[in-house]
């Protein structure tokens, strides 16, 4: 089925802040995706300024940062992201201080669904089958193309892992290896200006596509990618098919 953004409600998603949650109080690992005690949202400096072009009914306008680096504060589309600080990482790079686990961190999810990289580790998740996104029992009414995902994909090292440490995907989880998995869209905030001041207009709970009129004025906090072909396994299959593969 082709998307179109007019047809967003043809497309199913389920967006979630639940990369993992624990099975014990200390787990040994926690995902590179998952916020820590620490990691802050950023003091809110936001800014709407006219952009060029004329729109009916009046200007057009843009969401800046006043201190804004397109480097780090916008993704590939140019879309403007939600600032949360950085705790120190490691000597593996990851992250370190108590795990948020109902938080995924907006920059660390990001950079794992632009580059298809592990949430646990961040190694890449492509392998010659496809892409693992894992997802629980009942979180799509079908299981037919396209769908829509917030969710990081894993790497074949932490398939386990995964669905060990989150209480959602211990019964029965879903795996779809994905063939074809482009960029969708975005999660998260629309602004706009009341009494003269940039304010929260709505926080749509579906994700706005790339190409949405909206997303000039819409700070983004998590990627959407669309599912467009794949095949649905469980665990043991996924695991057992890329246990079979050469080298």
């Amino acid at each position: 089925m082709n998307l179109s953004p007019g047809h967003l409600a043809e497309t199913q998603t389920r967006e979630t802040n639940r990369p993992v949650r624990p099975t014990t109080r200390r787990p040994p690992v926690i995902p590179y995706v998952t916020q820590r005690v620490g990691e802050e949202a950023a003091p809110d400096n936001l800014v709407l300024l006219p952009s060029r072009g004329e729109a009916r009914g009046g200007k057009k306008y843009r969401l800046f940062y006043a201190d804004e680096d397109a480097r780090l504060d916008r993704d590939l589309r140019q879309v403007l992201w939600a600032r949360v600080s950085f705790n120190p990482y490691d000597q593996r790079h990851h992250p370190t201080g108590d795990p948020e686990w109902k938080l995924m961190h907006p920059f660390r999810q990001r950079l794992t669904m632009e580059a298809l990289r592990c949430q646990i580790c961040m190694a890449s998740a492509r392998t010659p089958l496809g892409t693992v996104f894992l997802a629980g029992a009942h979180d799509y009414d079908h299981r037919e193309p396209p769908l829509l995902t917030n969710q990081p994909p894993v790497c074949p090292k932490h398939v386990r892992t995964a669905t060990a440490l989150c209480a959602h995907l211990r019964t029965d989880p879903v795996v779809f290896l994905a063939t074809s998995a482009p960029l969708y869209g975005v999660l998260g905030t629309l602004y706009g200006l009341v009494d003269g001041q940039v304010r929260v207009v709505t926080q749509p709970k579906d994700p706005l596509p790339y190409g949405h009129p909206n997303l000039p004025t819409f700070l983004a906090s998590q990627l959407v990618r669309r599912m467009a072909r794949f095949r649905v396994l469980t665990v043991p299959q996924v695991l057992r098919e890329l246990e079979e593969l050469p080298g």
